[in-house]
């Protein structure tokens, strides 16, 4: 099988995208390893897929593979590279595109600049949703981990994560707490690893390891979670610059029933062929 895929990036977080409407797609977990492994494949955080949606409220559906080969419900990063790939294949005319994930429909929208914002709908704290296992919803929960007392809080953008406040992000243990963290026992599902450095109310700097995939150098949902998390803890702004590895992100969240807009670049590197 011989596919066309396009490599893309927001911020060094890295993808292969695939367009499942113009040719058709079907990978196996192996396969999917396979092309996003750095040394024999093509090398990617996430392979993106662009299919026909089934609901009559979006235009695409937006599908997302971890490099470990596990399907995703969010990614923020690639729902910009995402929108940037249909209109430049041509794909739609449309500014503003609906994606249908898992988590939910998001909107995305490239600006007059260039860069692209996304809609990444509402976050939800109730323990259920996120998953996460507890008895009752709160700002902060103590996880134990390998007899260490942690402080995350807990939040989904669609897809789980875990926010952990730092001194620095530098010197945070993101190699080693974020994996033990990932698959703690009250993560069913597993969850992303948000290191947070807050600088003032409008900056912050921020690490996050992905689940499935390991420390990238962005993380739009990660941001995104990031910021709520603050917001709602009464630490950070309504409006704030999340500086990553890869480079910055800007998130807003009013509070209360909002939803989250995140404003960044997504940029194309390059067209080719593999055969799996």
């Amino acid at each position: 099988m011989r596919l066309k895929f396009t490599k893309m990036h927001g911020l060094g977080n890295d993808f292969v995208v695939l367009d499942g409407i113009s040719q058709p797609v079907i990978l196996t977990p192996e396969q999917i390893r396979f092309v996003a492994d750095r040394h024999f494949g093509i090398g990617c955080d996430q392979v993106l897929m662009v299919e026909k949606t089934r609901s009559p409220d979006a235009d695409f559906r937006y599908r997302i593979f971890n490099a470990d080969g596990s399907e995703a419900e969010q990614c923020g990063n690639g729902a910009r590279c995402y929108a940037r790939f249909v209109a430049e294949h041509g794909l739609t005319d449309k500014r503003m595109v609906a994606l249908e994930t898992p988590g939910g429909l998001i909107y995305t929208r490239i600006e007059d600049d260039g860069l692209v914002t996304v809609n990444m709908g509402f976050p939800r704290f109730e323990p259920a949703q996120v998953p996460f296992l507890a008895d009752e919803t709160a700002p902060r929960y103590t996880l134990s981990v390998d007899g260490q007392l942690v402080t995350v809080s807990v939040v989904s953008i669609g897809n789980p994560h875990a926010v952990l406040q730092v001194d620095n992000v530098d010197t945070a243990p993101v190699d080693t707490l974020g994996p033990r963290i990932e698959h703690h026992e009250r993560f069913p599902k597993r969850v992303n690893v948000g290191f947070m450095q807050i600088i003032d109310p409008r900056r912050i700097r921020l690490r996050v390891f992905e689940r499935g995939v390991g420390e990238t150098l962005a993380c739009g949902s990660g941001a995104c979670a990031a910021v709520v998390v603050g917001h709602h803890n009464a630490l950070l702004d309504e409006t704030v610059t999340v500086e990553l590895r890869g480079g910055s992100l800007q998130v807003s969240w009013q509070g209360n029933n909002d939803p989250i807009w995140m404003t960044g670049p997504a940029t194309s590197v390059y067209e080719g062929t593999i055969d799996l």
